[in-house]
């Protein structure tokens, strides 16, 4: 038998360890080469590890575990032959078929088979894998699953069969169970993070209101050709975007970084824009924004943010950033107060936009108006720097012309 291990790889600069997500394959099957067996999330993304051999599996870790970078997960049996085709399947296929359905309707077949970590859990809450419904390949019951069922409680008594005259209690009808999870390997990073941020940094915050009709009256007027020219719609985070970029080119100290005891100046924008995700926020980075136009940064934006969604940014797309843009107005936040992203020095906080009165030419209009919120490292920073930064953004969307002209 020739077997060969199947190690967690370096997966980039400074991650030493792990966790192992959800396997993609069973244990004891035949994979080959290229195939997908299992995710592995670190601290900034969730990648698949693929086969290098073919040949059948035998599961080391289990999911869940946290393991160093070389760690042994599994075995690779490369002597082992791939199964071969059963040339009776369609003969029998109608009689395979009825005997399938019957054995899942008693056992609960491969729809109810848990996976090892999924598996220990339902026993420890006394749970029968045969109630719970799988979400993971093939209908399999992964540790998510494991962790949000619920045992079925037994049936309430008949009140009728108490002879007691006493009150009693009054039921709400409501639970009170609790649900205990372990933190993922990406929560417990932004967890550090953020708590490194306020510790470290000299954080505050300087805020300005922007008044929005303009740019929403250039966005109605050119946006379907927009579309029909660049094959993608046209946004506020890319007008946002570029006028960051031009006004970090002004204010150079809100791109800078602190290394040691000495202050890193950039000569581009690496803007990170903040996602939010199923399993968290993450911030992939748009490199090099301060040379795209308004079509390019909204096909990077959607491209990332598609990525962020499905799991699937890299290291390096969430590595590097020298400012970030977090956009809460679309979960309807008026004003909020963005967290640096250590290293960085500042972030932008957009909010939701609202119609608010506003005085134009001496007279009181009703227009859209969005706040803005810069947070900024003061050791960088001066509070002169951070105002006129803002003011630039600010001038640059309420006078998007200026965005074309770079004046």
């Amino acid at each position: 038998m020739s077997v060969v291990k199947v190690v967690i790889p370096p997966i980039g600069e400074s991650i030493t360890e792990v966790t192992l997500g959800a396997w993609i394959v069973e244990d004891g099957a035949y994979v080959n080469e290229g195939d997908e067996l299992v995710e592995v999330e670190s601290d900034k993304a969730t990648l698949p590890l693929p086969a290098e051999q073919s040949g059948k599996i035998k599961f080391i870790a289990e999911e869940g575990d946290d393991l160093e970078i070389g760690a042994v997960v599994a075995e690779l049996d490369t002597s082992a032959s791939a199964p071969a085709e059963d040339s009776s399947k369609s003969e029998d296929s109608s009689s395979d078929k009825s005997s399938e359905e019957s054995s899942e309707s008693t056992s609960g077949g491969d729809k109810n088979y848990p996976s090892p970590a999924a598996g220990k859990i339902l026993s420890e809450k006394g749970i029968s894998p045969d109630s719970v419904s799988g979400s993971g390949k093939d209908g399999r019951i992964t540790k998510s699953d494991a962790m949000n069922a619920k045992k079925q409680s037994a049936p309430s008594k008949d009140k009728s069969s108490s002879s007691s005259d006493e009150a009693q209690p009054i039921s709400s009808g409501g639970t009170r169970e609790v649900r205990v999870e372990k933190m993922s390997r990406l929560r417990k990073t932004i967890a550090k993070r953020l708590t490194e941020a306020k510790n470290q940094t000299a954080m505050l915050t300087t805020f300005n209101e922007v008044d929005m009709h303009n740019v929403m009256e250039l966005r109605k007027k050119y946006k379907d050709s927009f579309k029909d020219k660049h094959d993608i719609g046209l946004g506020f985070m890319s007008f946002f975007t570029k006028a960051c970029t031009q006004a970090l080119m002004e204010v150079p100290g809100v791109n800078a970084q602190i290394d040691g005891e000495t202050l890193k100046y950039h000569d581009y924008a690496d803007v990170g824009i903040a996602v939010s995700t199923p399993k968290g926020l993450v911030v992939p980075v748009i490199k090099n924004a301060e040379s795209m136009n308004l079509a390019q940064i909204e096909k990077e934006v959607r491209r990332l943010a598609l990525k962020g969604r499905d799991g699937k940014l890299t290291v390096d797309e969430m590595s590097g950033g020298t400012f970030t843009i977090t956009n809460g107005g679309v979960f309807g936040s008026m004003l909020s107060t963005p967290i640096i992203n250590i290293p960085q020095s500042a972030i932008l906080g957009m909010h939701n936009i609202v119609e608010r009165p506003v005085a134009v030419n001496g007279e009181v209009v009703i227009h859209p108006v969005m706040y803005l919120a810069l947070s900024y490292d003061h050791r960088i920073v001066d509070g002169k720097e951070s105002v006129t930064f803002l003011k630039r953004v600010k001038e640059l969307i309420e006078d998007p012309a200026r965005l074309l002209l770079e004046v």
